[in-house]
């Protein structure tokens, strides 16, 4: 996340957080960005639709860490209830900042040649429009209950979910199901917000749609939670590392008996998927605190932590910038015009195999932008939201 979402005001600061969040950034912006969507490895495609690929770790991870800044960064208000309204209009400043460029991504470049049409068809559902939402209304949630009242909410959450879309019958369909356009979310995606502003690869569902918000809320809770159990200062860090891994382990083993009968899957953001990834978040974090905060082996962290204070900001610039070079056109060498990332992707197309020179395009946008970040840390810029 960027540092408004991190853990920087907190009292002690976990580099195994920022490292975490760095590499998740850094992988988000791999799977988005090959050269060819067409000639993608698998293990950097989303699984067609129930299951979980690597690629489908990603942005849950994301909503995780959100939850576990929000721990850090306002664990020391949660005791002060007079600060509260003023924390929580901070956090829907911010919530309506991210919203907002996730608005401006979909209309981009669009709203500038034809704002009309461009209105007229916008996605409103998006990634940092599910991360604003999760972020307030987790915060809220964080700041105004107690430990085992956020994991009742968040039982709660995925009961209601699985409930909802197992078991209520979806109008115009007769039956619950949890097929691509006739499940009870894609339903109401398209009777609230039209299918002029969903996801335009579907356009008649979306993969962060309304109803699905409601778990990926519990995502953001399950990351809270262990935010809260990191920061106790009556639990030796050995103690916090066996338990956090048993925690995590255990929602992984019910995410997967889960999985029988509500299937892992990150377009649904099914119950089941909540719980597999939040266990494998809650496991990784758990290493990488014991490796990196712990035993103090964090020379190689750096890479990932310079994407990690930046994260929304290089998130936003690194879909804004395809964007911006698909606008040019240039002259290619059989003299016939083409865009100017095209042109410059053409130079990978000519020495690698289709499939490697698409990967190897992905990787030079990781370094392009690790250059940039890198300088920003150095002269320690810290774009806030």
């Amino acid at each position: 996340m960027s540092s408004s979402l991190s853990v920087t005001s907190a009292p002690a600061r976990l580099l195994s957080l920022d490292f975490f969040r760095g590499a998740t950034v850094a992988a988000m912006i791999l799977v988005n960005n090959p050269g060819d969507w067409g000639n993608v490895y698998a293990p950097l495609r989303h699984a067609e639709w129930n299951g979980c690929t690597p690629t489908d770790l990603i942005f849950p991870f994301f909503l995780f860490i959100v939850g576990v800044s929000i721990a850090y960064a306002m664990g020391s208000k949660k005791t002060d209830a007079a600060s509260h309204g003023k924390t929580i209009l901070k956090a829907l400043k911010r919530a309506l900042i991210l919203f907002g460029l996730g608005l401006f991504l979909s209309l981009y470049p669009k709203v500038f040649t034809e704002p009309i049409a461009a209105f007229q068809g916008v996605r409103i559902p998006g990634v940092l429009q599910r991360i604003a939402v999760v972020f307030l209304i987790s915060s809220a949630i964080f700041l105004k209950n107690s430990e085992r009242n956020i994991f009742r909410i968040l039982i709660a959450l995925l009961a209601v979910y699985w409930l909802l879309m197992t078991f209520v019958p979806v109008p115009g369909v007769g039956y619950a199901n949890l097929e691509k356009e006739t499940n009870l979310g894609a339903w109401l995606d398209r009777t609230i917000l039209t299918e002029a502003h969903l996801w335009k690869a579907a356009k008649t569902w979306d993969p962060e749609g309304i109803l699905s918000t409601m778990p990926a809320v519990a995502t953001g809770l399950f990351g809270v939670l262990v935010g809260v159990y990191l920061k106790r200062r009556d639990v030796d860090a050995a103690t916090k590392i066996s338990w956090l891994f048993c925690t995590g382990t255990a929602a992984v083993a019910l995410g997967l008996l889960w999985d029988l009968q509500f299937p892992i899957n990150k377009a649904l953001w099914t119950s089941s998927f909540v719980l597999y990834t939040g266990g494998l978040a809650t496991i990784i974090l758990s290493f990488c605190y014991w490796i990196i905060d712990v035993q103090q082996y964090n020379r190689f962290t750096k890479p990932f932590v310079v994407y990690g204070v930046n994260a929304i900001t290089v998130f936003f610039l690194s879909g804004l910038i395809p964007r911006t070079l698909r606008m040019f056109t240039v002259k290619a060498a059989d003299g016939s015009e083409i865009n100017l990332q095209a042109w410059l992707y053409s130079g990978f197309e000519s020495w690698l195999s289709p499939i490697n020179a698409s990967l190897a395009w992905a990787i030079a946008f990781i370094l392009f932008w690790l250059l940039i970040l890198w300088v920003m840390y150095k002269k320690k810029i810290i774009i806030k939201v």
